[in-house]
Formats: C-alpha cells, structure tokens, sequence
C-alpha cells in the first residue's frame, strides 16, 4: 500500500527514468536546426570533431546530445527516415548501458545507429548482435549507409568468413553479426599459436538486438567447439533396438494392509516426468533390460557405458519428436530451435544424445566428439565493457536481467498510442475441436480481406492446419524450420489483403509486417527477373506503391492484422512477441489465442480443473470456454515453468563461473606465451616451483637435513631436469632448507643456460613457446573431459547430504590444480630432454631402420617372410583391461 502510494506520487522508477531523458531530447530538437543547413561534407566531419574532442579529454556523455543531433540529421538525408523522440530515448538507454523494450514496429534498428554512432568514436569497436546471419548482413547494409555517410567503417561477420575477412570485419568501427559467430570467435581466438591470427579485439561494447531470445533463450545451451573422441556408433544401435520392447508406466498409490500406509509403486518399464523433461527405467525395466542384454548386473561398473546409452537412447525415444525437436533433413538429424522455430545447422545435442537421436531415425552417426574449447553466452556477453540490449519483451524478465547480467530494463513509450485488441484465451475439450474452429475463424477472416498471421509452437502443428486449410481452400504461406530459406520476404508480405500465414514459434523476428504489404520487397522481386533490373525498378515500385496503399485501407477497414495463436508457449514473452507483430505504429490490430485440454502446457499444468468446470457445465463439444480468469490461471502456469526455466539457467551459470574462473587463468597464460616477451621467465618460475614443492617434498623444514630422503630428491630432480644430483656423504647438520633450494635453483638456471647455448637463443625461444602451447592445449583438452565426467556425476551427492555445488567447486579446483601441476612437470621434462636433430640425421636414421628390417626378414627366411602373422594369445577386446598390467582398458592404454 505504502508503494502504491509514492508511485502515484512520484511515479515509478521508469517513468522517473523517461522524465530525466526527455530533457535531453528537447536539447537535441533544440539544436536540430543547426545541422539542416550543413552540406554533407560539413555533416561528415562532424565525426572527426567528436574524436578530437574526446582526445582532449570530452566524455562521451558531453558529446551525447550534439552526436544523436548529427545521426538523425544522416538517416534523414541517407534513408529517408527521421528519428522519432522516443527512439532517442531508446538510444541513450542503450549507450547507458540498459535494455531498451520497445513494441514490434516502433523502429529498434534505427534506434541502435545512435549509441553505436556515439560508442564508435573512441575507435575500439562496437559489436551490433542479431539472430540470424540474414539480419546482420541487412543491418549492415542497411543502417551501415548511415554510419559510412558519417566516416565509420562497418562489416558484418557471417557463417564462412576465413580468418582474414574476419580479422578486417572486427578491425572496423561497427561490427554485425549473430551471437554464435561473436562467441565461437571468441573460442577458436584462443586456440590459436600467434597473437597475430586473433582476429578479435578487446571486448568494448556491444548492443544485443532480440535481447531476450539471445541472453535468456539461447543461454540454456553453451557454445562447444569440439573434435572427435572414440567411436561407439555399434552400442548406440544396440540400445534403440531394446528401447522399443519397453512399456511406459505411471506413478501409483495404494494403502498396504500389513504395514498401515500409503506405497508408491511404478508400473511399466520407465517413467516418464513431462515437467522436468526426465524419463527413467523403473526396477521391472532393469531387469527387461539385462535380460534383453544378456548381462547380470546393469549397474556394475564394467556396464556403466551401457547403462549411459540406454538412458540416453530412452530420452530420444520418449522425449524428443521428430519435427518438434529436430527434423531430418539430407540424411541429418537438424536440432530446431524451440523459441524461434529455426533450424540449428551444426548445433547437436551433448553427451551421446543426439547420437540417440541418429540411431532412432536410422540415419548415419557421427562419431562422438570430446569438448576443445566451452563457453556459456552469460560468461561471453559479461566479458564487454559495456552492454546493452533492445527487444519487445524483456520486463517480464527484468529480475533475471539484473541478476545475471547486471542489466536494468527501461520500457520505452510507443510513438503513437497502441490500439490492438487483445481477446480473452477460449478453450476446447480436444485438440481436433480446437483446430476444427481455427479454420472457420481463418476462413471467415480471409473472405473479407483481413490479413491472418497464425502461431504455432511446432512444425508438426503448423502442417497439420495447413493441410486443413488446404482441404477448406484457403491459400496460405507457412513458415517453418523446413521453409525457412524465404522467411524475412514471407514475413514482410503478411500484412496484404487476405494474407494467411503460419509461422512456428514467430520466425522472422526482425522483419516489419507492413500492412497492404512493402512496395519494394515487391518490385525488387519482380525487376529481378526483367532484361534490366535497373531501368524496371523505379516503374515497377510506382506501381506497387498505389496498389500497396490502396490494400492497406481495405487492409485498415477489415480490422488490420489478426493475430492467431494456436497453442500457449511455456513463456509469456513469447507469446507477447506473436501479439506484438500487430498494432505497430498506431494500427489497429486483434490477437486471439486457442486452446485446447490436449495442448502441452494445459496438460501438464493442470488442465483437470478446467476440464472438471467443462463436464460439470454439461458443454457441448465444438463449445469453447471463454474467460479472464481462465486466461489469468494460465499466465500463473507458464510464471511456474518460467521460473523452473530460470533456475536451470542460473544452475548454469553458477557451474560455468566455476570454470570461467579457470579459463581465464589458461586464456591469460596462453596470450602472455603467445606474446613471447618474458618466456624465459616464465619457464624460470616454473622452475624454481618445481624446486621449492620437490625439497619441501622430501626435506622438510623443522627435520634435521641428516634425516632427509636424499635419495628420492635426487631421483625426482634427474627425473625433471635430467640433471644428476650427488647426494652428499657427509650432511652439513647446519644446512637449511632454503639453502638447498638456492643450491639447486643456482645448478638448474646454469643447465637451462647451458640447454640454450646447444640450440641457439631463438631457436630455444620457439621451443619454449611451442611446448609450453602443446602442453597447455593438451591438458586443458584432458580437464575439460574431467570436468565433463565430474558433472554427469555430481548430482548424487545430493544423496550422502553434501551440496553438489560445493562438491563441485572443491573437486573442480582440485583437478584445476592437478593440471596446472602436470603442465609445469610435462614441460620442464621435455625442455630438459629433447634432442635437436638435423634433417640429415633423421633421414639417415630412417635409412638404418629400412636397412635393419629388410636384414631381419633376410635372416628369417624368404618363405618365412611371406607367412601370414599368427596371433599367440587370445585377442584382446577393446574394453579388456590391457595386458600390460596398467589396470586400464585395452583401448584406452595400449590400443588408443
């Protein structure tokens, strides 16, 4: 109560926030006209003005007012197009580094050219992010022509870029480009051999566009670069022909007599748990599955790889669909995007699931791939300077902003008031009912003109009513993950008369729907085909431009664009984002949304109530319930799944900094070698920790130096040095340890000094660089597979009352540290032994090998050499353990 009333007092924080720019905005319509008079030379230097005063010491802040002055004044001249005030609003959200909401319509593009403009000028690089490669190259284009009108150089990174286009792409002032690009970058950077191949800069400032989709939906999945591991394609066909054989069961309870309480007992093979995405085998699934396997024990360690496969293999057959999840297309499993509906073309499923998914579809199987190189968006995006971001759904994740990213969103006001009719949700007994009336509501809409844009959460669904519609004679577009190639031109069309069109899950964000359709999207598709584009376009857009105005009144008198819903995604923003692509600008518009029993969310969450009210009702099928509380009870749902949502991400998050931790400490020595400045120092330190962990090993400092193990010392130090060490007969009872250790570090330096003076100072140089590089990638690669097993693995603590964060943050730094150990080792062991060798050296070595085996074969006889080589033993199966003795497995020692 007490908040209620100072917010209508003083206003809420937004709007407090909103009175404090709109100051500055009369500052820049104040000052507008000084720059109409400007010729375009006199605007373009302007730029380098900025820059000199920013060199005298000017902030960017002082700059603010004349510099969005001086970009609205361009895209004026440029485009066409003039900043409204509100978008000079959004601009100074974002250069303060915020998240600006902005409807779908209201000119976020544009908006973005002025905090770019303005975070360009300090020459660092400013990074525009968007969805897809298709947007980033229009953006670049499009909004580039009025940062080059300005003098700022501006490329876009897109999918099969080589290095040196990317190099040139990031060295430019702005940058576009998606997220996947800007990260993987990010990865492939540093596992490279020289500071000259990044192509990266400094992290500086980026804008995010579609912030929401990026940092919150994307952010579930890390980007991995990967390479191959060993194959195990022949267990994963094994274990999808058992899966079938089982039976789905259920949770039961039932009151036991002889002990006086209620049990709960599985049925069935495995169970399957909707709501936290798990399916598992239940005891009676066990035993069909070691009989079916012919093994005694599923759960003995030696079948632990099976138990893994199986599992996996059960969640692709009970949990992922084909065209919901992934579609099949050339013979390969395609992941979809479940918030954009988009395919993910080289994205797979981690830990042998999408290999589940390949074996199920019969498709070929891509060998297995151990982690190279790993980092969540959260850990990549919080590495800026500044960021910022700019969507039309964020505040009902404002928390989550804040929380991970520090990120305070503003809600910036509509140019002209919102005018779209959103309609209460209705609701049907059956999906068939449900989609029986979303034909008749189309058909109906279509006969008089009305444009329909239509939302369904999955391709399986959009085929269906397209079929539907199909049957009832309804022409129509869909737009899907298997159709994608057209979607900005299919998107872009929706608005024209009597336009129907479905779109999975809102693809095509980004793209305006103009109502009676874009004139030049029209002429430019029709000029293409023409004898001279160029001579066709400008009669060609005349034309569409009053025929496009003539349908966008019949389009206004028919009630705008209808917004059809099919189903409630499990997050309100995205439900927001399909309502949002009506009602831009002041038009009017309608949103109406259809449900049914069957849909996903209502029968995981509860439909039982609602249909309960149905049956008591006596309602009729074909009926609907319509009602806001019906609507309210379902915004409660996906609060609830939206939440569950957020704790998978910050579980997440809470993992990875963890290892973000570490990777900056690998990332760090990797640059400082790289750099190649103080490598002698570096290997010297190394050293001297080597010498100071071993004295401290087996001389410890409060025992008399007589009862030292002497002989273990000097066989670690020949062992790392290669450097023997003469135990002393006689021990000097007054030696200490520190001593010893400056005894052994003086006699370690001067071999070292002695190992360079045999290769030459440069050459000894690169040998450093290139061992210390080779053992860091090479054990990092090994952690990283660790660290891998450590998580599949970390959750059962729960069970013996530890936290498995804790677990996994004190056994993660334990073997961080173990491979720090082993790199010092590994390194100070090869510097010390290895041999340099000439090219004829190693040629006429290999010369006396050739002669040693043709001498053997000699002494072995003519026909003994042509006999075929018979086996002794048995042989060895590639998971024996390995006959050397090493307790290992065959493949993972002496066969790998």
């Amino acid at each position: 109560m007490i908040n209620s009333l100072l917010k209508k007092l003083f206003g809420s924080k937004n709007e407090r926030e909103l009175k404090r720019l709109r100051v500055l905005v009369e500052k820049i319509n104040a000052i507008e006209e000084n720059y109409t008079g400007l010729d375009d030379s006199q605007l373009a230097a302007k730029t380098d003005e900025f820059r000199q005063r920013l060199a005298q010491g000017e902030t960017l802040d002082d700059l603010l007012v004349e510099a969005f002055a001086v970009v609205r004044e361009a895209a004026k001249r440029v485009l066409g197009m003039r900043h409204f005030d509100v978008q000079l609003i959004g601009g100074m959200v974002l250069h303060q580094g915020k998240i600006a909401e902005m409807k779908t319509g209201e000119g976020k593009t544009l908006m973005a050219t002025l905090a770019s403009y303005l975070n360009a000028l300090p020459g660092k690089g400013v990074h525009v992010v968007t969805v897809n490669d298709y947007l980033a190259s229009r953006d670049a284009e499009w909004m580039g022509q009025v940062h080059r009108f300005l003098g700022l150089t501006v490329d876009c990174i897109v999918h099969g870029l080589t290095d040196e286009q990317r190099k040139k792409a990031y060295s430019c002032d702005i940058t576009y480009g998606t997220n996947n690009e800007f990260g993987f970058d990010y990865l492939r950077d540093n596992m490279k051999f020289s500071l000259d191949d990044y192509v990266q800069r400094p992290l500086y400032y980026s804008i995010v566009d579609e912030v929401d989709s990026i940092l919150i939906d994307e952010a579930r999945t890390p980007l991995i670069i990967s390479g191959p591991s060993e194959d195990s394609s022949e267990l994963y066909y094994t274990a999808n022909r058992i899966i079938p054989m089982l039976k789905m069961g259920e949770l039961i309870e039932h009151r036991d007599g002889k002990i006086g309480q209620t049990v709960k007992e599985y049925t069935g093979d495995y169970t399957v748990d909707e709501k936290a995405k798990s399916a598992m085998l239940t005891e009676q699934g066990v035993a069909k599955v070691e009989k079916l396997l012919n093994i005694d024990n599923l759960y003995e360690p030696g079948n632990i790889e099976i138990l893994h496969h199986v599992n996996q293999s059960l969640k692709a057959h009970v949990l992922f669909k084909r065209d919901v999840d992934y579609v099949v297309k050339d013979g390969e499993v395609m992941i979809v995007d479940e918030f954009t509906g988009r395919l993910m073309p080289g994205r797979r499923w981690s830990d042998g699931l999408h290999q589940s998914v390949e074996a199920k579809e019969g498709v070929k199987i891509e060998s297995e791939n151990q982690t190279l190189a790993t980092i969540t968006f959260q850990n990549y995006f919080r590495m800026y300077d500044k960021l910022a971001g700019m969507t039309g759904t964020a505040d009902t994740e404002a928390a989550e902003f804040h929380e991970i990213y520090k990120l305070d969103v503003v809600v910036i006001p509509t140019n002209r008031p919102m005018v779209r009719k959103d309609q209460s949700d209705v609701i049907y007994k059956t999906e068939k009912e449900k989609f029986n009336a979303l034909v008749e509501d189309i058909a109906g809409r279509y006969e008089k003109g009305q444009p329909v844009l239509v939302g369904t959460i999955s391709i399986e669904n959009s085929e269906i009513l397209a079929s539907l519609l199909k049957k009832r004679g309804v022409p129509h577009h869909v737009l899907n993950a298997k159709h994608h190639e057209k979607e900005a031109e299919i998107v872009a069309q929706a608005g024209r008369k009597g336009a129907v069109t479905i779109a999975t899950n809102m693809a095509g964000r980004g793209t305006d729907i103009v109502l009676g359709g874009n004139p030049e999207l029209l002429a430019q598709r029709e000029a293409a085909t023409a004898e001279d584009p160029e001579a066709a376009l400008a009669e060609l857009l005349a034309k569409y431009q009053t025929q496009c105005a003539k349908e966008k009144a019949e389009v206004l008198e028919a009630g705008g664009l209808y917004i059809l819903g099919t189903e409630r995604h499990e997050s309100r923003r995205i439900d927001n984002q399909l309502r949002g692509r009506a009602g831009r600008q002041g038009d009017p518009g309608e949103s109406h949304f259809y449900l049914s029993l069957e849909d996903d969310l209502l029968r995981i969450f509860g439909s039982h109530r609602v249909a309960y009210v149905m049956d008591r009702l006596k309602i009729p099928e074909g009926e609907p319930i319509e009602h806001g509380m019906i609507s309210k009870a379902i915004e409660n749902a996906q609060k609830k799944v939206e939440g569950h949502n957020f704790e998978i991400r910050k579980h997440l998050i809470e993992y990875d900094d963890v290892m973000n931790t570490q990777r900056k400490v690998i990332y760090t020595q990797r640059k400082e070698v790289l750099a190649g400045e103080n490598l002698r120092d570096i290997v010297i330190g190394i050293v001297d920790e080597l010498i100071e962990d071993t004295v401290a090993t087996f001389c410890p400092e409060k025992t008399s130096p007589r009862d030292w193990n002497w002989n273990s010392l000097s066989e670690d130090i020949y062992s790392l040095f290669n450097m023997l060490f003469t135990v002393p007969e006689e021990v000097d009872a007054q030696l200490t340890q520190v001593q010893l250790i400056q005894n052994l570090k003086d006699q370690v330096h001067q071999r070292l000094e002695e190992r360079e003076q045999e290769f030459s100072t440069p050459v000894f140089e690169h040998l450093m660089k290139v061992l210390l590089l080779q053992t860091i990638d090479a054990q990092w690669k090994d952690h990283l597979l660790s660290i891998d097993h450590l998580k599949e693995g970390i959750g059962l603590r729960g069970y013996a009352q530890k936290n498995p964060k804790e677990e996994y943050k004190r056994e993660a730094y334990g073997l961080f540290m173990e491979m720090m150990g082993r790199i010092r080792q590994e390194v100070i062991e090869k510097l010390f032994r290895i041999q340099l060798a000439r090219e004829e050296d190693v040629e006429r070595m290999e010369e006396q090998q050739r002669q040693r085996r043709i001498e053997l074969n000699r002494a072995g006889g003519e026909d003994q050499v042509r006999k075929p080589m018979t086996r002794q033993d048995a042989k060895v199966g590639r998971n024996d353990p390995c006959p050397c003795g090493s307790g290992r497995k065959y493949k993972k020692c002496c066969g790998a």
